[in-house]
């Protein structure tokens, strides 16, 4: 079958459409690759959909339709999905050396010894054996509010001793 003059081919007027769409496809875009993805799915279901495009209506509006609604779905589907999240490096939790550890607990164990040895005696009774203020203080032979006094001085000297409040440097308890 033969054209008539001046008739063209849908398929013909797509291609003529491409630099409108990619034109209108900045709208929603500002990547240009982003543009030319949006513009590339829209020519082609443009195509794949040819027969059930009604001749004598506006193939222009037809074709900006269908990129509104993939621009729409991509967008829909962007909002459900986390692309790369599971393996981006960036959200991996950084783990010191163990090197800085042991020299961390060789620090502390310098500085626990330090102590006076009745402060010494609450701190390891109550923070590293998890004992109450009471069960400490019946061991310790001293009331309750004595206990809680030196571990928190005991505390205390510790983080002086570790840099940990600003000061670096030994702390003199009597």
């Amino acid at each position: 079958m033969q054209e008539a003059a001046g008739e063209s081919h849908p398929q013909t007027e797509i291609v003529e459409l491409i630099p409108m769409l990619r034109s209108f496809a900045r709208r929603f875009y500002s990547n240009s690759h982003d543009v030319d993805d949006l513009v590339q799915e829209t020519v082609l279901r443009a195509l794949a959909n040819l027969d059930k495009f009604q001749p004598g209506t506006s193939l222009k509006s037809w074709a900006f339709t269908i990129m509104r609604n993939t621009f729409c779905t991509r967008y829909g589907r962007g909002k459900r999905e986390f692309v790369g999240t599971e393996d981006c490096a960036s959200l991996q939790r950084s783990i010191n050396a163990p090197q800085e550890w042991a020299v961390r607990i060789q620090e502390f164990d310098r500085a626990l010894a330090g102590l006076p040895e009745h402060y010494r005696d609450a701190f390891e009774i109550v923070l590293m054996r998890g004992e109450s203020y009471e069960s400490a203080s019946a061991l310790c032979n001293c009331p309750v509010g004595t206990i809680k006094s030196r571990v928190n001085r005991a505390r205390l000297a510790i983080l002086k001793t570790l840099g940990e409040d600003g000061i670096r440097g030994t702390v003199d308890i009597q």
